[in-house]
């Protein structure tokens, strides 16, 4: 498996963008998998609510997707994910689902190198998105849960204005090395 850099975050905490501003600026990126799901559920007929309605069948449909992208990922690349496998523990939490086994396995093996925890912004309602504001706070915060419980360095990143965000000084290290393997970050992102 890869080793890659983790963009999460409640809904609507800005994930999507960050990792559209990182595409731009030329790094590989990947996609959301609920949204794309929902998408491709949506042009075969199904309406958001059906979709969202059969939750334990969404969260394998996504779980199964993330799963397939983080095990096809080039190992010597870097690459930002646009959420990972621990987000979908998170989700089967917040909906009272017994996560599924594959899950559970791959969590023991968790590849990514830093996680950046994008801190809520105010809600905003779109097609894909059923939460309210109480919904996000705790997926958010269960979200916080999964990843501190995992071995993998945590970067909580604040709200800034959005050209800000990539370029704070929490994502900045170019003078930083990773202390597990004495590398240089990459540079301009950790």
């Amino acid at each position: 498996m890869f080793e890659g850099y983790v963009i999460t975050g409640g809904p609507s905490s800005g994930k999507t963008t960050m990792v559209d501003q990182l595409r731009q600026r030329g790094y590989q990126t990947t996609i959301e998998h609920a949204r794309h799901y929902i998408d491709l559920q949506r042009i075969g007929g199904r309406s958001v609510a059906e979709i969202r309605s059969r939750r334990l069948e969404f969260q394998r449909a996504v779980l199964a997707m993330q799963l397939e992208q983080e095990k096809a990922l080039d190992p010597d690349e870097m690459v930002f994910l646009d959420r990972a496998l621990p987000d979908s523990l998170a989700y089967y939490r917040f909906l009272h689902l017994t996560p599924d086994p594959e899950l559970v396995e791959a969590l023991l093996h968790v590849p990514y190198r830093t996680v950046f925890i994008l801190d809520l912004l105010p809600l905003a309602p779109d097609y894909a998105r059923s939460e309210d504001a109480a919904a996000q706070r705790r997926v958010h915060d269960l979200l916080i849960e999964v990843y501190e419980s995992l071995p993998v360095p945590i970067v909580h990143v604040p709200v800034l204005p959005r050209d800000d965000r990539v370029a704070s000084s929490s994502l900045t290290c170019e003078s930083r090395t990773d202390a597990a393997r004495n590398t240089p970050y990459p540079q301009g992102v950790c």
